[in-house]
């Protein structure tokens, strides 16, 4: 292992280490449980009230049909090239019908080297996964692909 791999897979480290539960509050003094946040509720946290784009930049990879919804594998990926002036400052995997929406955040910096973020999530039930990607200059961009869950592989 050269040098520079070591540092690379040090900071994606970093960067997953970084992983937190979303504490968000909205609505002015009173807090917004993050277990009872829905989608738009989520959204309109994250960004401020600014509308997010639909980008193919944001590659979004989710099975179609989940047969276990508990570990549903989510990968993000996202076209940048992560230098100092332009890079992915996070990754916000949401869902449609969970009782929270905000389901992870994931925080990058230019050190990543990458911008590229894999999990297992668990969802309640068939609906809407979504990648919103937060950039540098502050754009928010977005992907999104249906999921149907069916139980012991019975739909």
């Amino acid at each position: 292992m050269q040098r520079r791999d070591f540092f690379k897979k040090l900071g994606t480290v970093a960067a997953v280490s970084a992983v937190m539960p979303a504490m968000s509050f909205a609505g002015g003094s009173k807090p917004v449980s993050p277990n009872k946040m829905d989608y738009n509720t989520a959204v309109k946290t994250i960004t401020g009230g600014k509308t997010p784009k639909p980008s193919k930049k944001v590659k979004l990879k989710v099975p179609e049909i989940a047969e276990n919804g508990a570990v549903v594998p989510v990968t993000v990926t996202v076209d940048s090239p992560m230098t100092e002036s332009n890079y992915v400052k996070a990754i916000h995997i949401l869902t449609g019908k969970n009782s929270n929406a905000r389901t992870i955040d994931v925080y990058l910096t230019p050190a990543n080297g990458k911008a590229m973020f894999s999990t297992r999530i668990k969802l309640g039930g068939t609906q809407k996964v979504v990648a919103l990607v937060e950039l540098s200059n502050g754009e928010f961009l977005t992907a999104s692909q249906s999921v149907k869950v069916t139980i012991g592989g019975c739909g």
